[in-house]
C-alpha cells in the first residue's frame, strides 16, 4: 500500500507553495484547509467569491461570527484590514486576472491541464458549478487538491476528462495524496513524491505515463 499523507499535511504542503504578497482564492471543501497552514509572518491575502478580501484561518471554537462565512457557507475570520464588496465586484476580480493563485478541488485533471471539478450526477457533489469556470480561467495559477484515487481506485489524473469540463487546460500543478504533478507540454511530471511513492508505482496506480520533473 503506498504511502499517503493526510489532508492537513497537504494542505500545509500546499501553503508552503504560496509566494508572499499573492491573492489567492481557495475553493469549497479541502481547499479552505489551506487557511490554517499560511505562514504567519508572510502577507498573503485570501479573497472568497462572496465578497471578502482578508479573510483568515477558521475562527476558534466560541469565536464564531454567523455573519462571517465563505463561498462554501463555513464560518471564517477577517483580518485587520479586511473589505467587503459585493458579489459582482468579487467575480470582476476573478475574471479580471487579479487573482495570483486559486486551490481547487477536481473530479478529474487531465494531462492537459483540463480541469472537471464538478457535476450534476455525482453523488455529494455541489449542484452546480458556481464560480469555479471564473477562477480556473482567471487566476494566473492554478493548483488543484484531491486525493490521487478515487473510492473505487479509479486514478483521478486522466488522459482526458470524462466528467464536465470546469476549464480548459487551466491546470498548473496538482496536489494529491501521494505525489504533487506538474503539468507540462508533454503531460504529467512528478514535482514531490510522498514516503514510498516512486515515479514507477504512480505510473502504475494512474495508469499514465510520467516524467520527473526537472531539478526534482
Amino acid at each position: 500500500m503506498s504511502t499517503r499523507i493526510s489532508r492537513d499535511d497537504l494542505a500545509r504542503r500546499i501553503a508552503a507553495d504560496i509566494p508572499e504578497g499573492a491573492y489567492v482564492n481557495l475553493g469549497i471543501g479541502a481547499p479552505t484547509l489551506v487557511a490554517n497552514f499560511l505562514p504567519a509572518d508572510l502577507e498573503i491575502i485570501l479573497h472568497t467569491e462572496n465578497g471578502l478580501l482578508g479573510m483568515g484561518p477558521a475562527p476558534e471554537p466560541g469565536a464564531v461570527d454567523p455573519d462571517l462565512i465563505n463561498a462554501g457557507k463555513q464560518a471564517v475570520t477577517a483580518l485587520p484590514g479586511a473589505a467587503y464588496f459585493h458579489h459582482a465586484d468579487s467575480f470582476g476580480m476573478m475574471r479580471g486576472g487579479h487573482l495570483d493563485v486559486c486551490v481547487l478541488g477536481a473530479f478529474q485533471v487531465s494531462e492537459t491541464g483540463d480541469l472537471a471539478n464538478w457535476s450534476t450526477g455525482a453523488p455529494g457533489a455541489i449542484p452546480a458549478v458556481g464560480g469555479a469556470m471564473d477562477l480556473a480561467i482567471g487566476a494566473k495559477d492554478v493548483y488543484v487538491m484531491t486525493d490521487l484515487l478515487t473510492k473505487t481506485g479509479e486514478s483521478k489524473l486522466v488522459t482526458a476528462c470524462t466528467y464536465p469540463l470546469t476549464g480548459v487546460g487551466c491546470v498548473t500543478r496538482v496536489y494529491t495524496d501521494h505525489a504533487i504533478f506538474d503539468v507540462t507540454s508533454d503531460g504529467f511530471a512528478v514535482r514531490e513524491a510522498f514516503g514510498d511513492n516512486t515515479v514507477a508505482s504512480l505510473e502504475e496506480l494512474t495508469g499514465l505515463s510520467l516524467a520527473s520533473a526537472e531539478g526534482h
